[in-house]
């Protein structure tokens, strides 16, 4: 039988932003604070993804051994490192967050049967890769609270408390909504960036938590007027307000996760191609509840 084990690690470390061929303003307008001497911090977290067959003992790897290995190759050289003058790769590609994960899968995976790099910059910022040559994943996380009434506006108040229970009460209810905002891409092989952070930020601050936070979606979000917001019409709402700007800032919208509450969260997945006519996407849906 086949799985997938996790393993988890951290260091402590810092890098700087800064390319020498590149003006002191030219740094500046390209990576903002990151650019300023002589770097600063993060507590990075990474978990370490194993593939493989239960052994007789019932493991797929002796989580002893791996925990060796993930010292020896990774964290006792990365604690308390200025990760910039650390290892050879970041000379040429910056110790980014993504390019990090994916310099780790390299000094990994000649020893360990790894099938994905996740690592946590800090707790709204982290980077998934999976050995596809310089694609990597990175998500960022942010927050926003609305409140709204669940209610088919074709149906009377007692159909929709059939189908909603007290969430179609007439005054609605509100919740702290929790998201998170995946894009996908190829690492630039000298910023070591899939895409601007910044510019992410505030495609995301502008197209979504802006308009929607502190509103009765229903009300205050056209959108909404004839479509239900739940969490399913709200993540896919949010997916069709960001894809177009993050595509223009040379990244690919990848996943929208948007958490109701501590019970229920939704994923809403996309895979595009662009052709000459026209942009085609495929998702998919998968809703979460404890």
């Amino acid at each position: 039988m086949e799985c997938i084990i996790n393993r988890r690690a951290q260091f402590s470390a810092s890098h700087r932003y800064w390319l020498p061929e590149l003006s002191e303003a030219e740094n500046s307008q390209q990576f903002g604070l990151g650019s300023r001497f002589p770097g600063h911090g993060h507590n990075y977290v990474l978990f370490v993804s194993l593939v493989g067959e239960l052994d007789e003992y019932g493991m797929v790897q002796n989580l002893s051994e791996v925990k060796k290995v993930i010292k020896r190759e990774v964290t006792s050289q990365l604690d308390s490192a200025y990760l910039n003058q650390t290892w050879p790769e970041f000379q040429q590609t910056l110790p980014t967050t993504e390019n990090i994960a994916r310099v780790i899968w390299h000094r990994l995976i000649p020893h360990l049967p790894i099938v994905r790099i996740q690592l946590f910059e800090h707790p709204e910022l982290w980077a998934d890769y999976q050995g596809n040559g310089m694609e990597a994943h990175l998500t960022i996380s942010t927050h926003f609270s609305a409140a709204h009434r669940l209610a088919h506006p074709d149906l009377s108040y007692e159909e929709n408390s059939e189908i909603y229970g007290k969430c179609a009460r007439p005054n609605g209810h509100g919740h702290n909504y929790h998201l998170e905002v995946t894009v996908t891409g190829e690492i630039d092989p000298r910023t070591g960036m899939i895409v601007d952070l910044g510019a992410l930020h505030q495609v995301v601050e502008d197209y979504v938590v802006e308009p929607f936070d502190h509103t009765f979606l229903n009300k205050d979000i056209p959108y909404f007027s004839q479509v239900v917001p739940t969490a399913e019409n709200i993540a896919i709402h949010i997916r069709q307000l960001l894809q177009q700007p993050i595509q223009e800032l040379g990244a690919q919208l990848y996943k929208v996760k948007l958490v109701e509450s501590p019970n229920n969260s939704c994923e809403v997945y996309c895979s595009q191609a662009t052709s000459s006519s026209a942009l085609t996407q495929e998702s998919q849906a998968l809703v979460t509840s404890v």
